[in-house]
């Protein structure tokens, strides 16, 4: 006999919070692995240097190598985001666990260390989606 009427609803709510847990973990090491791509394409790029070379064609050539084996993540646009996600953020620990990538995408696009300081300070207190 049931001796309390919520155990059901604290059970559900209780799976419920994990499951948003554990995807909000698998996003956050996703978003790492594009940081840390990005890191890796730049440091190739620059090989020390303050400029980049130009005419290299390093994110092509990765690109061809890694989609077929994993993915249409991997194409020449996708690269280029990750790079640059690196370029904008390049302090690995300031990346914050509760936005997405796709919000760190949406963040590329604002001009303003400033401003995107502020849309993420927003996101997280809002806890805005993307949409």
């Amino acid at each position: 006999m049931l001796t309390s009427k919520s155990i059901l609803t604290d059970i559900k709510a209780i799976i419920a919070q994990s499951r948003d847990s554990a995807i909000r973990a698998v996003d956050h090491q996703r978003t790492l692995m594009y940081w840390h791509i990005g890191r890796r394409i730049f440091e190739e790029e620059q090989q020390g240097k303050d400029r980049a070379d130009y005419g290299t064609f390093l994110i092509k050539y990765l690109s061809e190598q890694l989609q077929p084996e994993f993915g249409s993540g991997f194409s020449t646009r996708q690269l280029n985001w990750y790079r640059q996600f690196y370029r904008t953020f390049p302090i690995v620990s300031t990346l914050r666990t509760q936005l997405s990538w796709s919000q760190y995408k949406l963040l590329l696009s604002v001009d303003s260390q400033d401003k995107r300081e502020f849309y993420i300070a927003e996101t997280i207190k809002n806890n805005w989606t993307v949409r």
